[in-house]
């Protein structure tokens, strides 16, 4: 009797023990795993703010950290995913007024800003400052987020090129949308200093008539534009890009 209640106890204080000890265990990962998931997070911020510091200007305006910061973060996510194929980055910064150059080119192989230009919010979007955006048809307004290049044709506006926004509901009409880079008159100082602002699109980021070849030809074909408003939170956005 006294040998088989020993033999209970044993395998109680075994069982127990086992018990434990895997729930530390797994305990121990998931706290690796978090301790992991925050040492990235601050090599990432490192890193951006890295790149911005010896971002070269080549004498022309910095964009702000901020949508820098959100832009560059989605820039290594697509380009991890491989649906970015060029080390261009072009950002928009819809936080600032339309009558300031608030687009960049960014070459991120040699970390220089090799164009920033004005360029156009939707018609609906808002009149100086762009306030309203929108991912439905006939809207008339633009569409926040990250887009791939796609590809150039000749249309009503002449040279433009194709965008492919990545995200559900934010601008993935893009394309079916014709939401596209082209060059237009209202998009110049000319325009600003009669109308005391810039001219509005029907949704398109369209550009000056003289940068939009060379700005097209630099980006086309697959990398990273991202379209900034601090309306979104862009962080937890670019969690979900290709997912």
């Amino acid at each position: 009797m006294i040998y088989n209640l020993s033999l209970i106890i044993t395998f109680f204080f075994l069982s127990f023990f086992s018990s434990n000890n895997s729930s530390f265990i797994e305990s121990k990962k998931h706290k690796n795993k978090f301790e992991h998931i925050a040492k990235l997070t601050a090599i990432s911020d490192v890193m951006i703010t890295s790149v911005y510091q010896n971002l070269n200007a080549n004498q022309f305006v910095m964009p702000h950290y901020e949508s820098f910061a959100a832009a560059l973060k989605g820039y290594y996510k697509l380009k991890e995913q491989g649906m970015a194929k060029k080390e261009i980055l072009t950002l928009i910064d819809f936080s600032l007024s339309s009558n300031t150059r608030r687009l960049w080119v960014i070459n991120l192989a040699t970390n220089t800003i090799l164009f920033h230009s004005l360029v156009a919010h939707g018609r609906n979007t808002g009149e100086e400052f762009a306030t309203n955006f929108s991912n439905k048809p006939s809207s008339f307004q633009s569409s926040l987020g990250f887009y791939i290049t796609g590809e150039v044709y000749t249309g009503k506006h002449g040279l433009s090129l194709k965008l492919d926004g990545l995200e559900k509901g934010v601008n993935c009409n893009a394309r079916s949308r014709a939401v596209v880079i082209h060059g237009a008159d209202y998009v110049s100082d000319s325009f600003i200093k009669e109308h005391k602002r810039l001219g509005r699109s029907q949704g398109c980021p369209a550009l000056p008539n003289e940068l939009t070849l060379p700005i097209i030809n630099v980006i086309k074909n697959q990398s990273v534009l991202f379209i900034y408003h601090p309306s979104r939170k862009s962080v937890e956005e670019i969690e979900k890009l290709t997912s």
